[in-house]
């Protein structure tokens, strides 16, 4: 899968590392870029289609999934990040809405698409999905949950053709990482990175120096191998 010539839609498109994706997949000749979030946008580029999309919300979900009529790449970018004890339920509620249900919603409503074009699915997770920061353990529960779905649908959905590939972030230089003084990745190597490991076919991608050091021993694991097994369950389409 290459970004040349193919249509992209990014939620979570107007900031951070979902803003740079988007200048990255026009870099690399997108037809077109449906950029995702919740309040109006514009873009000079006249490829760029702003969207309004809310990923909490299913009938405007509905209403893009009508909109587009081709896809080609679905980026699962957009996320929220609250610092929390998980004393208070409703905020771990809020995490699971926004960085689990949403992209699940979002995947569900640009299906056919993705199976008519034989496309991927991308989502951004985090490396806290394999261990969580204990200042932000419902962000990593769900981004943990988000994980696994990915990694399921990898499955279930091979056998129409569709690619799915998890993202595993590591600390990047974003309003979500503000107050954080820790060594980060710059949105933009980021989004070059995801999009390296898109046309590479790698089912995960680790887009930074910090996520990369645990590439190796994820993908020779014992875990990475179970996958794949169970994998292997899911009947040929």
């Amino acid at each position: 899968m290459t970004i040349e010539g193919k249509t992209v839609l990014i939620t979570g498109g107007n900031r951070g590392i979902g803003q740079a994706l988007v200048d990255e997949a026009l870099r690399r000749g997108a037809k077109r870029v449906y950029a995702g979030s919740r309040q109006p946008i514009t873009h000079l580029d006249d490829r760029v289609t702003p969207v309004v999309l809310d990923v909490t919300d299913t009938d405007q979900i509905r209403s893009v999934a009508d909109q587009v009529q081709s896809l080609d790449v679905l980026v699962n970018n957009a996320g929220i990040a609250i610092y929390d004890n998980l004393s208070d339920r409703s905020i771990l509620e809020q995490h699971l809405a926004v960085n689990l249900f949403g992209p699940y919603e979002v995947i569900q409503a640009f299906l056919p698409q993705l199976t008519e074009s034989r496309g991927a699915i991308v989502n951004n997770t985090s490396m806290m999905a394999m261990a969580p920061l204990p200042m932000t353990p419902a962000y990593a529960v769900s981004k943990a949950a988000a994980f696994n779905l990915t990694q399921s649908l990898r499955a279930i959905l091979a056998g129409r053709g569709i690619s799915v590939h998890a993202v595993l972030t590591g600390p990047t230089d974003t309003d979500m990482t503000r107050g954080f003084e820790i060594p980060k990745a710059t949105p933009q190597s980021v989004a070059r990175s995801i999009f390296d490991g898109i046309d590479a076919g790698e089912e995960d991608i680790f887009p930074d120096a910090t996520s990369r050091a645990l590439a190796d021993s994820w993908r020779s694991s014992v875990a990475k191998g179970l996958e794949h097994q169970y994998a292997a369950f899911v009947p040929a389409a």
